[in-house]
């Protein structure tokens, strides 16, 4: 979304710090240098090398007002849960539609399988899709993340890719041997209650960053609340197994379900991040909450207009 013009995604302020310094009577060409160089004007090389230098938060032009309609108001699309900067001089593409597309399909298959759909009950096949989709292409989107400098889609993204890494590293058959050495120890039991252990501390690390997207929008918030109650009930589901020591199945079925919906609306924010007046002929509403920043401006707007 890096080029929309929808002021839900890109709100009304200035495109970013350069345009601001350049519009400020203050900090214009007539800037002067410090005690060596009173009085001299900055050359056009020098202020070049000041603005460049400004946005990675160093040199004289560094501490420009970036508050209010200067930032963009939180965007899943982007996976963005609170203001950030505008990308509109960005020069990488925004990563965050891959990389939820890459979770939302590995999510999408495996849910399928934890409700036994038509069936299926044993996850083999998700091992090709966690190693390939939802492990390194999700591990680079988040890696790009923190190129474009996004601390939430980078820990996020990055986290969950290497959770499908990992998950494939579990399930592998005849290649690591993981769960077989568990059975040799005549101990399954015990590769329950790890497993179950090991969903359990993706439900602590997905509370963690659902707490950051209470004050983002209602789509972008919805996708982690989904995902946070499927990592639990799938963690108790293998902790708490029936009566013939399996992991409970009323319990992983509903994880699946929660899966399901975590993943179409991953697909729903990709889409969203995707969409703009470019290439479609609609934008995907994204419903900002009221106590957002961007709620209490449409908020203060739609009580001046009712004053007028």
């Amino acid at each position: 979304m890096a080029t929309t013009t929808n002021s839900e995604h890109t709100g009304n302020g200035p495109a970013g710090a350069e345009k601001m310094y350049h519009e400020s009577p203050d900090t214009s060409n007539t800037s002067t240098h410090g005690v060596n160089g009173i009085g001299r004007q900055m050359t056009h090389e020098e202020h070049q090398t000041a603005v460049a230098a400004s946005r990675f938060g160093y040199g004289p032009l560094a501490h420009v007002n970036t508050a209010g309609s200067g930032r963009l108001p939180a965007f899943g699309g982007e996976f963005q849960p609170g203001l950030y900067k505008s990308v509109e001089n960005r020069k990488f593409a925004n990563p965050a539609p891959l990389g939820l597309s890459a979770f939302a399909l590995t999510t999408f298959v495996l849910s399928l399988i934890n409700m036994r759909t038509r069936g299926v009950a044993e996850p083999n096949l998700v091992v090709g899709i966690a190693f390939g989709y939802g492990g390194l292409v999700q591990l680079l989107a988040g890696m790009w993340e923190m190129a474009v400098g996004n601390t939430f889609g980078a820990t996020a993204l990055s986290s969950y890719g290497g959770f499908w890494l990992s998950f494939a590293i579990i399930l592998t058959p005849g290649g690591f041997n993981i769960e077989e050495a568990y059975e040799e120890m005549q101990t399954v039991h015990a590769y329950y209650d790890a497993f179950g252990f090991f969903l359990m501390g993706w439900f602590i690390f997905t509370t963690i960053l659902l707490l950051a997207t209470l004050r983002s929008t209602v789509a972008f918030f919805t996708l982690f609340f989904t995902l946070d109650l499927a990592f639990l009930f799938l963690g108790i589901g293998y902790l708490q197994r029936d009566s013939t020591n399996h992991p409970n199945t009323p319990l992983i079925k509903t994880g699946g379900f929660f899966g399901l919906l975590a993943a179409f609306t991953a697909w729903y924010n990709a889409l969203a991040g995707l969409a703009d007046d470019s290439n479609s002929f609609f934008i995907i509403p994204v419903a900002h909450f009221p106590w957002s920043a961007k709620g209490q401006e449409m908020r203060k707007e739609k009580n001046e207009r009712a004053k007028v």
